[in-house]
């Protein structure tokens, strides 16, 4: 018994000893973070409630932080429960609750007929992009990001995202209309398809990928037509979809947040569905309103195969985890 003791704590100690050897202690936080949060609280797209209450600082280790944090255990006004509490900066936070109302609830509602009434996530995170030893430092060091494995619905139904990517035809569109209602509003989205790490969870996080913040990554590519519009409504009636053109050359970029195969950037490559307008910026920490949503019989979705971008290769099989990865990644 006490040889079981000791090795799990030598095996605990020397994983705490990886994770702190994989962050540059003398690294600078960049100042693009503080002004952001600095914008998001002067606007007041945050509101402290019972469930979303303002924390101390957090500075350190090395960049890791921000400015005032915020420990939430429920979104949507308390309707939705978070299985584990999330520690998020605000403009994290806003983007996260305007996700919550113009595209999840209006998906499940749309698809089940019933409300999301609980999300398991993951946040706050000082560690290196996919628990990696040396790699760059995650935007969830910066509560910048958001990991969800899976909801619950009001009905009791669990749609996780490891599952449902290839579930039944209403887990699937749901799970879609989510993704593509995140590349809406982050600038990097991730789900499974994109890369090895991202079997069981959708990543989204509020990274700066260029000096003006315009350039986007979505991935994977998929074939889908979205039942549901901008607002969070099903369309009347919606034109065909543009037919898929090549993807243009991509400059060399650098690898971009829990993306070690250097998914390519996404503001307006041709062929993505609902990405990005030209010429439109991120929705940075845009607040929006729930709205009421008319309950509807599940449709009939036809998800055509994940694509991948070209420099992406096959897509990704979900049927067990990568040999690599040791289990959820956020």
């Amino acid at each position: 018994m006490r040889r079981s003791v000791h090795a799990f704590l030598t095996l605990a100690l020397f994983g705490a000893a990886l994770t702190a050897c994989s962050i540059n202690r003398f690294e600078q936080r960049e100042p693009w973070r503080d002004q952001a949060e600095q914008v998001c609280l002067a606007k007041k797209l945050v509101t402290p409630t019972e469930f979303v209450t303002p924390a101390a600082a957090i500075d350190g280790p090395g960049p890791c932080g921000m400015q005032q944090p915020f420990r939430v255990t429920r979104l949507g006004n308390g309707s939705v429960v978070l299985k584990q509490r999330m520690t998020l900066g605000c403009p994290a936070l806003a983007e996260a609750e305007a996700w919550l109302a113009d595209t999840i609830q209006p998906a499940a509602d749309l698809y089940f007929g019933v409300p999301v009434a609980e999300i398991n996530a993951g946040s706050y995170s000082c560690r290196g992009r996919n628990n990696q030893a040396g790699a760059k430092l995650s935007e969830h060091g910066f509560g910048n990001a958001v990991d969800i494995m899976s909801f619950k619905l009001a009905d009791g139904h669990v749609i996780t995202v490891k599952g449902g990517w290839r579930g039944t035809e209403a887990e699937q569109g749901f799970l879609r209309e989510v993704f593509l209602g995140a590349c809406q509003r982050f600038t990097t989205v991730l789900a499974p398809g994109s890369n090895v790490f991202h079997y069981d969870h959708i990543h989204v996080d509020l990274a700066r990928h260029d000096p003006r913040g315009l350039r986007r990554i979505c991935q994977p590519l998929i074939k889908f037509t979205p039942q549901l519009g901008a607002d969070g409504a099903r369309p009347v009636s919606r034109p065909a979809p543009p037919p898929r053109l090549p993807a243009p050359p991509q400059a060399p970029v650098d690898i971009e947040e829990d993306d070690p195969y250097g998914a390519s950037p996404m503001s307006k490559a041709p062929g993505s569905t609902r990405v990005a307008r030209a010429g439109q910026a991120p929705s940075a920490y845009a607040s929006a309103q729930p709205r009421p949503v008319a309950v509807r019989p599940a449709p009939r979705v036809t998800a055509e195969p994940d694509e991948v971008g070209e420099e992406g290769g096959e897509p990704l099989q979900l049927g067990a985890p990568p040999a690599s990865v040791g289990g959820p990644i956020y």
